[in-house]
C-alpha cells in the first residue's frame, strides 16, 4: 500500500497537518466574521480609520481561509466547511454588538493572538514533516500577521 499523498508526503502526516489546518481554517472564519460585524457597526470618532481597516482586514482573511482550504486539499485531505463545524472547533468566539472602536480593535487584537500561535503549531508540525508548501504558506501569514498584531497594539497604546 502506497503511504504518500499525490504530492510525495507521508499520508499518516498530511493526515495530522490537515488537522491543525482546519482548526486554523475553522479560527480565520470566526475572525473574518468578527471583522465583517465590525466592520458594519463601528461608530465613533475612529468611524472613517476603523471601517477602511476593518474592511481590509477581512478582505485579507478571506484570501487566507481559501489558501488554507485549498493547501488542506493540496495535501489530500478535506477541508472543513461548515459554520456548525467552526463554532464547534474555534479557540475564536464570536463577537456581537461591538460597535466602540477601542473593543473592536482590541477583540481583534484578541482574535489575531490566537491565530499566531495555530500557525506556529502548524508551522512546527508541517516542517518536522517536511511539509514544505505548507510551511511557505504558513510562515508568510505568520510574518504578515505580526506585522498586523504590532499596528493594532501601536493604535490601542
Amino acid at each position: 500500500m502506497n503511504k504518500l499523498n499525490q504530492i510525495g508526503l507521508q499520508k499518516e502526516d498530511s493526515k495530522q497537518i490537515a488537522e491543525q489546518l482546519n482548526v486554523l481554517l475553522a479560527n480565520y472564519h470566526l475572525y473574518y466574521q468578527n471583522l465583517r460585524g465590525f466592520h458594519w457597526n463601528i461608530k465613533g470618532v475612529y468611524f472613517f480609520q476603523l471601517h477602511d481597516k476593518f474592511e481590509e482586514l477581512y478582505n485579507n482573511a478571506l484570501t487566507k481561509i481559501d489558501a488554507i482550504a485549498e493547501r488542506i486539499l493540496t495535501i489530500g485531505q478535506q477541508p472543513l466547511h461548515t459554520l456548525s463545524d467552526y463554532i464547534r472547533i474555534s479557540s475564536i468566539q464570536e463577537t456581537s454588538h461591538i460597535s466602540d472602536g477601542m473593543a473592536a480593535v482590541t477583540a481583534t487584537h484578541e482574535n489575531l493572538t490566537v491565530l499566531l500561535g495555530l500557525e506556529r503549531e502548524v508551522l512546527s508540525l508541517a516542517a518536522e514533516t517536511g511539509d514544505e508548501g505548507t510551511v511557505s504558506l504558513i510562515s508568510e501569514d505568520i510574518n504578515e500577521n505580526e506585522k498586523t498584531l504590532w499596528m493594532l497594539k501601536a493604535f490601542l497604546s
